[in-house]
This record gives C-alpha cells, structure tokens and sequence, in this order.
C-alpha cells in the first residue's frame, strides 16, 4: 500500500488533519479526541461539511493506528463513488464498487463504500469484514437505518464488533421505543424517544458563518379547478383558507404537467437562474423535484419547451442515473429533474435554484432537498426556492432556521429512499383518490423568510437587505418587484397568445365541441355557480339569476359554448 498522509508519525497528527477545517469541523474533532468514544453521532446542517470531518477523523484514527480499516456505509449507490472520490482526494483509497459477491476488502485500499441496502442482503459477510481488521464505520445519514426493521437489525449485526462507529445525519431525529436506531443514544421525550447527537451544528450557525447560503422562498399562489370523482367541477386558489382535502386537491392540480402553473413556475425560475448566472456565477443550476418518474419525463418536456434546454432526468429505475448526476456537477447544463434522487447527501455546489414540484412535505425531506441549493461557494450568494403557496410547505419554509426535531417512521422493505417516500407523499382525502385536473393558473404571491411575506414595496429594514437580497444585484424589495414585475408580463403574454388562439378557433368551437365537451362545461359552470352562491350567502337559484344577468343568454341546458365559456370566466373572476 503506497504511503499517505496516513502513514505520517502520530505526533503531528493534529496539525495535518485539522489544516483547512471550518470551525465547527475542528471543535467536533476536538470533543472527540477528548472523549475517545466507540459511537459518536454528528448533527450537522445539510451544506456543513459532514463528509470532510469523518474523512479527517478517519486519517487521524488511521495515523494514530486506532483503525486500520474504513467501511463507510451511505443511503445510495451515487453516494458510494462521491465519498470514495473524496477521500481519494485527502489520500484515502476506498473501494466504491465492491460487491457482496466479490469476498474479501482489496489490499490496496484502506477500506470500501457500501450502501443499507447491501448491509441488508448479507450482514454477517460485512460483520466479517468488520472484524477483519480494527475497524472505523461511518453511517451516513444513520436514519435509514430505521427504514425498516430489518436494516436496523443487519447494521447492529454487521458492526457491533466495530472498533469505532461514527454516526451523521443532517437533522436530529425521532423513533419510538420500539424502533431504536443502532449506535444512537436517546432521552425519553413525550412523543417518542429524542436521539441525542454528541456534535450538534444546525442551519442558524452555519448561515451565521457563511458556510451555506440563505434561501429565498418565491410562493406561487393561482386558482385551480379540478373535477371530482362525483362529476362536480371545484376550483380553489393555493393557499387559500378552507378544507385540508381542497387544499390539496388544489396543490395536486396546480403540479399537473399539462397545466400552466408548472409552466409558468419554470419560466419564472429559468430567468431567475439567468440572474443568478449573469450576477457572477456562469455555471450556477437549477434543481426541479418530481413527485414519480412518470411526471418527472413529463416535467422535462415542459421544461424543454419553456426554456428553449433539455434537462437531464435522473429517476430511481435509470441504471444510468449515478453516471447523470456525476456528469450533471461538473458540466454547465441548466437543469436536473430528480425523483428521490438529488435530495439527500448529494453535493452539487452549482444547484442555485429549486422549483418544489412534489407533493412530499414532512420536514425531514424538506430539509434534506433545501440542502441541495444551500452549499455556499463565496460569499455573495443566495438561494431561491419556487414552490406552491401552500400552508404546508409555507410552514416548512418559514421554519427554515429553527432547530427542529424530525421523525423517522419505520416503513417496511423498500430500498435506497424509497420506504421514506413512502410516508412523504401528499396524502387525498376519502373522495380525492379519482379527480381529473382541469387547469390551474400560477400568480407570484411574495418572497418568504423567516414567516415573513415580503413584497413589492414594503418597507425593509437594511438586516433583511442584507440577509435576503442578492448581494450586489437586488435588494430583497427589488427582487421581490422583478418577480412580480415578470410575472405579470408572463401572465400578459400568456393572455394575448390565448386572445389570438380564441379569435382563430370561435368560428368552429361550436361544431367541433362534442356534447361531451358542452356538458363538462355545463358541470363546471353549475360548480362555480354553487361555489359563489356559498361565498355570497345567496341561494343557487339567486346565483345563476345573478350570473344570467351579467352574461344574458339561455338556461344552461340550451346555451351555446361561447356563452358557457363565458360564463365560466365571469365565475372564475368571482371565486378565484
């Protein structure tokens, strides 16, 4: 085995492998130089540098010949080749690639890189491995380990014998009493058992020391409308007061690929990733999540008609996917459409930009996909998140810098992330399960942060300049005015192409409409109608004298389309 900074005489240990280290990096290896555990569990900030201190604690493990083996276990296969080619370039050889069927570790490497899953198939051949050699294991993103009973058994089985065991994860954690995760201590807390991190480090310190960047949140609100199992035509706006099982049917409406607000979402967020590249970063890329690989294939069409690129689509059944998001970090390509994919541990430092077009919303795969975009390069940098103006994700967003405890549910089976997206997806109310989108409008509502909307001419105060703008580009209020600003003249565009559409085709609307057609609008009418009528305090019948009046025609039963349609968006301008 060639030698390496690994090999160097332990009396210089801490001056080699602290050289470089951001603060929080060299007091966590101070705390455990001192303490000399077996389990160590480290809380850190997705963007911190998790990845940097366990390689380092490693070389000094190494050097010091507390180990003489590393094994380092990840949530997926792309995250093997991005640890092994970090610590190649600290001097530490690990094998990314070896399989269960390939037998003992390779001498000429210090260690390999293996994923829950391989853990899973075969724990007593790594429990083997493990007791081989004094051994350090590292854990990263040690909660899926609680992805299903069976990991958490094959981890505690394979490296109980462990001579180390150093745990990460980018956010702390709950399980209850049953579901303990192996390696991690916990107090009792009143809704489960609190997982206690030897080293903690959250957003709010590292945003403090620049070591990630801050987030703008840009909220689309927009009025959807949606039929319903029963035949009834609903229409509601994002974020509106009103019912869970609305909201969400108006949330899953406004992510249809067929409908304007994606859209017009990735338009707004395509010349916002212009700014960003304009403003000093050529290369910086935007990030779009998708709810399933079938909406993430549609998604790329949208965004390839919208913005003139091909994005690069990675999804969990493309065995090419580890070899995409590879060439994606280092090339200058604008997009990534990801299911699962680019949301936990995966480091892109040019992802400048993120469009949440996914139903998922529980924190802990929140947190994890913000992470995605927060990695600083330099210091005039700054985020912004696209997303729908829905309380959930609102809710998440404005929470952004708190210190939060997360949940992790045991699922059972599953691989890589799959049993956590599990319990991530938006849930239906009983009735929502079979629902046809009928169309949904985006509208820029405002910047987040903090719990605060901010927009166009509001007063600002020179901290929140400072905080959320665009360093040496926009101020917050005028990057809060330049959206609106867009999306008003996007909206306007979008207005005058559908005016020349309308204009070109009333002329045969009515023959080519098949009753099918006439009586779908006919259903959506008498479903607005019945929606003002309860807004208005006004009876049904009262409502649709109110709606003849101000577009005179027929009855319903016998009016044309043009009057129907007419209809209909003189209702729309009422609810919407």
């Amino acid at each position: 085995m060639r030698c390496v900074t690994t090999c160097r005489p332990s009396g210089v240990v801490s001056a080699i492998v602290s050289r470089g280290l951001r603060h929080w990096q060299r007091e966590a290896l101070d705390r455990y130089t001192e303490a000399h555990p077996q389990d160590f569990l480290v809380s850190a900030t997705p963007g911190a540098g998790k990845t940097t201190f366990a390689l380092t604690l490693a070389q000094q493990l190494l050097q010091t010949r507390v180990i003489s083996r590393v094994i380092v276990v990840v949530p997926t296969d792309h995250l093997r080749s991005q640890w092994a080619d970090a610590a190649a370039a600290r001097g530490l050889s690990l094998d990314p690639a070896l399989k269960n069927s390939d037998g003992p570790v390779r001498k000429d490497t210090f260690g390999y890189v293996t994923t829950y899953a391989q853990v899973a198939s075969h724990p007593m051949l790594h429990r083997a491995r493990t007791q081989n050699a004094r051994t350090l294991v590292i854990l990263d993103e040690i909660h899926h380990a609680g992805d299903g009973l069976s990991w958490g058994e094959a981890v505690s089985e394979a490296f109980q014998p462990a001579a180390r065991r150093l745990s990460l994860t980018g956010t702390p954690f709950r399980t209850k009493p049953e579901e303990r995760i192996p390696f991690v201590r916990y107090e009792d807390s009143s809704d489960g058992l609190l997982s206690l991190a030897d080293y903690s480090y959250g957003y709010r310190e590292a945003l403090a020391e620049a070591v990630v960047r801050p987030v703008v949140f840009a909220a689309y609100s927009g009025t959807s409308r949606w039929m319903n199992s029963a035949g009834d035509v609903l229409s509601a706006s994002l974020g509106e007061a009103g019912t869970k099982s609305t909201e969400d049917a108006a949330w899953r409406t406004a992510l249809d690929p067929g409908g304007e607000w994606i859209a017009h979402v990735v338009a707004a967020a395509d010349s916002r990733l212009t700014d960003v590249r304009e403003s000093g970063s050529p290369d910086a890329g935007a990030l779009m999540l998708a709810t399933d690989q079938e909406t993430a294939r549609a998604y790329a069409k949208v965004v390839r008609r919208v913005t003139g690129h091909a994005p690069v689509v990675v999804v969990s059944d493309d065995p090419r996917s580890g070899r995409k998001i590879e060439a994606f970090t280092h090339s200058s390509d604008r997009w990534i459409i990801a299911v699962k994919q680019v949301s936990e541990g995966v480091d892109i430092a040019r992802l400048a930009v993120c469009v949440w077009a996914c139903s998922f919303r529980t924190p802990l795969f929140f947190a994890q996909a913000i992470g995605r975009v927060v990695r600083a390069r330099h210091p005039r940098e700054t985020a912004t998140v696209f997303l729908p103006a829905v309380r959930p994700l609102l809710a998440l967003a404005a929470s952004m810098e708190e210190e939060r405890n997360h949940v992790v549910r045991i699922a059972s089976g599953g691989d890589d992330l799959d049993a956590l997206a599990s319990i991530e997806r938006l849930e239906s109310e009983p009735g929502l399960a079979e629902f046809t989108p009928l169309g949904a409008e985006a509208e820029f509502a405002h910047l987040l942060h903090g719990g605060r909307a901010i927009v166009a001419g509001r007063d600002l105060s020179a901290e929140d300049e400072e905080f959320l703008g665009l360093p040496g580009l926009l101020t917050p209020e005028q990057t809060a005015a330049l959206l609106a600003t867009r999306d008003v003249e996007m909206r306007r565009a979008r207005a005058a192409t559908l005016i020349d559409q309308m204009d070109d085709a009333l002329a045969s609307v009515e023959q080519d409409a098949t009753w099918r057609d006439l009586e779908l609008l006919r259903r959506e009418v008498h479903g607005l109608v019945g929606q003002w009528a309860g807004r208005t305090g006004r009876t049904p019948a009262q409502a649709h004298v109110d709606v003849r009046r101000a577009v005179p025609g027929p009855g319903s039963a016998k009016a044309s389309w043009e009057v129907l349609v007419a209809r209909r968006d003189f209702l729309l301008g009422k609810v919407g």
